[in-house]
């Protein structure tokens, strides 16, 4: 069975991934494998502490767990363990970088999405238990992937899904495009790729067995997600990356994942691709 990959470099702000981690290892049925890196040499005793108490967290928990330990940037580790065979999702947190650092070379969950190319949890914070999920859509195949992926997780964790749908200001003039701008409340009962997409979604969760609802909003891409977020009180928010690129037309932003990841206070699921999942990950056990 594939493992979820916990990362650590033993900063504190690390520590609610691993909170996470066990949560999900115990009801997404995955056996867990921490990975802390060693960034500078002869300066493990942060590492170690954490260790100590995510292993004494791991036994009271009863989860299936192993532990490894690497040496190099997080930037650079973290992508290359993650491509191993062995890795079906990877959770990880802030690194807790100097503001200097941040403001000269960009925030690392920067560095590192933009080389993951598995299923990827980012979590700066976390509230337990997860009962409402938000799936963002952009109408890409790599929006389907993120929901495919949050109703597997919303069907383990018992959670409820929000489909989202995010309409930019729209000024082209073509028969979808006003499509869309003239009927963005009523997006899903439209026949466009957005309102495809949704039907198809909510079609996907239903019959899961997964209590779903879909919601659109107008307006700035980042700011509806966040304001979504805020209003709807969620626990987890589920995104595929290249609709952070684009939607409907190019945005001005690089990258809306990103953006919104390092905004908000809870686990953010992101997923950069669209193959179809293996078998081994695509219903979880029991």
């Amino acid at each position: 069975m594939k493992s979820l990959y916990v990362f650590t470099n033993g900063n504190e702000s690390t520590w609610p991934c691993i909170e996470f981690s066990v949560w999900m290892s115990a009801h997404y049925q995955r056996p867990l494998t921490l990975i802390g890196i060693l960034e500078q040499p002869g300066e493990n005793d942060a590492l170690e502490d954490l260790f100590s108490r995510a292993v004494t967290l791991f036994q009271a928990s009863k989860v299936n767990y192993s532990l490894q330990l690497e040496s190099g940037h997080a930037e650079d580790v973290i992508p290359r363990k993650t491509a191993e065979p062995g890795a079906e999702m990877s959770i990880i947190g802030p690194l807790g970088r100097p503001p200097l650092r941040r403001l000269l070379a960009g925030p690392s969950f920067r560095h590192i999405l933009a080389r993951v190319e598995k299923p990827l949890v980012y979590v700066p914070a976390v509230k337990l238990p997860i009962q409402k999920m938000l799936v963002c859509l952009g109408g890409l195949g790599y929006g389907l992937t993120a929901e495919h992926l949050g109703v597997q997780l919303a069907r383990a964790f018992g959670a409820s899904l929000t489909l989202l749908t995010v309409v930019p200001p729209i000024d082209l003039e073509y028969p979808e495009a006003r499509a869309i701008r003239q009927n963005w409340q009523k997006l899903a009962d439209t026949d466009t790729l957005p309102g495809r997409t949704l039907r198809q979604a909510l079609q996907n969760a239903r019959q899961a067995g997964v209590e779903a609802r879909v919601v659109t909003r107008q307006g700035d891409t980042v700011e509806e997600i966040r304001a979504e977020l805020r209003s709807g009180g969620y626990q987890m928010l589920c995104m595929g990356s290249p609709y952070s690129a684009r939607s409907l037309r190019q945005l001005a932003t690089p990258n809306v994942t990103a953006e919104v990841a390092e905004n908000i206070t809870c686990p953010v699921l992101t997923a950069r691709f669209t193959s179809t999942l293996n078998a081994d990950s695509q219903q979880p056990a029991g």
